[in-house]
């Protein structure tokens, strides 16, 4: 089908915040690739929010059959669907091309059943026979890259691959009123860090007495407001972190966990100086809205997770064995993120503040 031809387009990432965040800029490009077609994008209930202003897309739907991941708290009885269901809406949609970004065979097995004439995506998971266009994967280049490959594969042209973020006025004056009550003062000079120390898989998190160290540190010698986000089951460790601190705080960290909307977290982490945490999606936000990142990384592969902004800090060691992206069962008890040291982080920290 000539390009001039395709009037509509969907594109397919559900699940996980940051992979959805991470799709912006391949968003953007096809919006300027295509400034006058219909650009829907299949999303997961949850993470699609982090997204949901954007303005290159003309509607989002609400991809929900799987199971639960741990940060998408969302009802059980929301009205989850089959994944036939979906089959019917799409062919129903009478799209003229698919993007598969998602890289699994289910997603590539959808697009294929729901008549869409154009599938492209990556020729991973044995599902090349269901796309009318492969796409190699990269896998020592970050994910944004990957995503732009696709549409490189495509011929259409990629002029940028910054990250962006949209937030409305309303948005973040409720979450202002929200730290007011928790006695956070917005202009008063001090220093608002966010410690995010925990992530969708306790493998890629580092010790909880070293972040009590850096609480400690950054309460009494930096004089800052440490403040902790994250979902209701997070609360617990940092109610841990905090049992290992020694001593008064001049600053007392305030835990605003389970208290805020993913749309909410986006805001929080705009209207706060930095944010220093583990490998998570919370980092990806963060570099979405500008916030300075410092991560600490382990496992994973940093070429292709690290949080895409210039000035983001990536901390890692460099073991034989790094990156084993958690796919085989480690033999070190994950020193790759136990050897990262409290100095370090602290260097890092004093460069921001």
């Amino acid at each position: 089908m000539n390009n001039n031809e395709i009037k509509k387009i969907l594109v397919m990432r559900y699940r996980f915040i940051g992979d959805t965040l991470l799709t912006i800029p391949f968003l953007r490009n096809l919006r300027d690739a295509y400034p006058d077609a219909q650009i829907d994008m299949l999303v997961a209930p949850v993470s699609g929010e982090i997204i949901e202003k954007c303005p290159y897309v003309d509607n989002f739907i609400y991809f929900d059959t799987t199971k639960k991941h741990r940060y998408e708290n969302k009802d059980e009885n929301s009205g989850k669907k089959n994944f036939w269901s979906y089959v019917k809406l799409l062919k129903n949609n009478h799209y003229d091309r698919a993007y598969v970004l998602k890289r699994s065979f289910s997603s590539a097995f959808l697009a294929f059943a729901a008549g869409i004439k154009e599938r492209v995506g990556f020729d991973t998971e044995m599902r090349g026979f269901l796309l009318t266009k492969r796409v190699p994967y990269a896998e020592n280049k970050h994910e944004i890259e990957c995503f732009l490959d696709v549409l490189r594969a495509d011929r259409i042209q990629v002029k940028d691959n910054y990250l962006e973020n949209w937030l409305e006025p309303k948005e973040l004056d409720e979450v202002k009123d929200i730290m007011r009550q928790k006695r956070v003062h917005l202009n008063d000079g001090v220093k608002k860090v966010i410690v995010h120390a925990t992530s969708g898989n306790r493998k890629k998190e580092w010790d909880k007495e070293k972040w009590a160290e850096i609480i400690t540190w950054l309460s009494n010698e930096k004089q800052v407001q440490v403040v902790f986000n994250g979902s209701k089951n997070d609360a617990g460790t940092y109610d841990e972190i905090m049992s290992y601190v020694k001593g008064n705080l001049k600053f007392t960290p305030i835990n605003f966990c389970g208290k805020f909307s993913l749309r909410q977290t986006l805001a929080f982490t705009k209207l706060c100086d930095l944010i220093v945490g583990c490998d998570s999606g919370n980092l990806h936000i963060a570099a979405s809205v500008e916030t300075p990142v410092i991560g600490i990384y382990g496992p994973m592969n940093t070429e292709k997770w690290r949080a895409f902004a210039h000035d983001a800090v990536v901390l890692k060691t460099n073991l034989p064995c790094q990156p084993c992206n958690l796919k085989k069962k480690c033999k070190r008890n994950y020193q790759c993120i136990k050897d990262i040291t409290v100095e370090q982080v602290k260097e890092a920290v004093e460069k921001f503040l």
